[in-house]
């Protein structure tokens, strides 16, 4: 498929691997809506800034109501909060699961509307894996990775394909502190961006990844 003139929005769009995203989109002749808290923190030309809290209902559906011409949406957005307690677990569940909950119900209407479309959920190598250090984030994907199998039947029947994103350490802000082997943004969304002509279903990005999805059934 062409991307040219496809209407995307993208969730987190205002750095790091979102921030990819949209300038990818663009380049390729998308419509990019860039939603973030603070949309003046989109700073980048050729995407439009786009106010929205995906842990806020309100936000959420009023965006839904100002795009209605989106085909399709990548649910990107995400945190990752030191301290592990409960309150930090909570605030990951928010954005990381709750929010895709949101975007999700909010914005499948105006897949729907536009015929079908494509949704992204952008999740993680610890869908698969629990860490201690890193538990509400590992939850949190892990249900997110559930909720993404789920939405992709519910909303088969629609016309939209649901992908999966599954990546270790992606060369962001978020990972800065990590040592290990990283692949970048941009390696990620050409990844993606391919699965979405293709109408494939996962993006598992780097090699570890694979090796640990294939590894789940031994």
């Amino acid at each position: 498929m062409s991307f040219n003139g496809a209407a995307v929005l993208v969730t987190g769009a205002n750095r790091g691997l979102g921030r990819a995203f949209a300038l990818e989109f663009a380049r390729r002749g998308a419509k990019v809506y860039a939603g973030a808290r603070n949309p003046a923190s989109v700073v980048d030309e050729g995407v439009i800034p786009v106010q929205l809290d995906v842990t806020d209902d309100a936000s959420v559906a009023a965006a839904a109501k100002e795009l209605g011409d989106v085909s399709i949406v990548v649910n990107n957005a995400g945190v990752l909060i030191p301290g592990e307690g409960v309150d930090s677990i909570k605030a990951e569940f928010e954005v990381n699961f709750f929010g895709i909950v949101r975007t999700t119900d909010a914005f499948a209407p105006v897949l729907k509307a536009n015929g079908g479309g494509t949704l992204v959920n952008v999740l993680s190598i610890l869908s698969f894996l629990g860490r201690p250090a890193w538990r509400g984030y590992a939850a949190s994907k892990a249900a997110a990775w559930s909720l993404t199998k789920s939405t992709r039947e519910a909303l088969r029947e629609q016309g939209t394909n649901v992908i999966a994103v599954h990546a270790g350490f992606i060369d962001t802000d978020m990972a800065a502190a990590q040592t290990g082997p990283k692949i970048s943004p941009e390696d990620v969304v050409s990844q993606v961006l391919q699965a979405i002509e293709n109408g494939d279903e996962e993006v598992l990005a780097d090699e570890r990844t694979r090796a640990v999805k294939a590894s789940l059934s031994s």
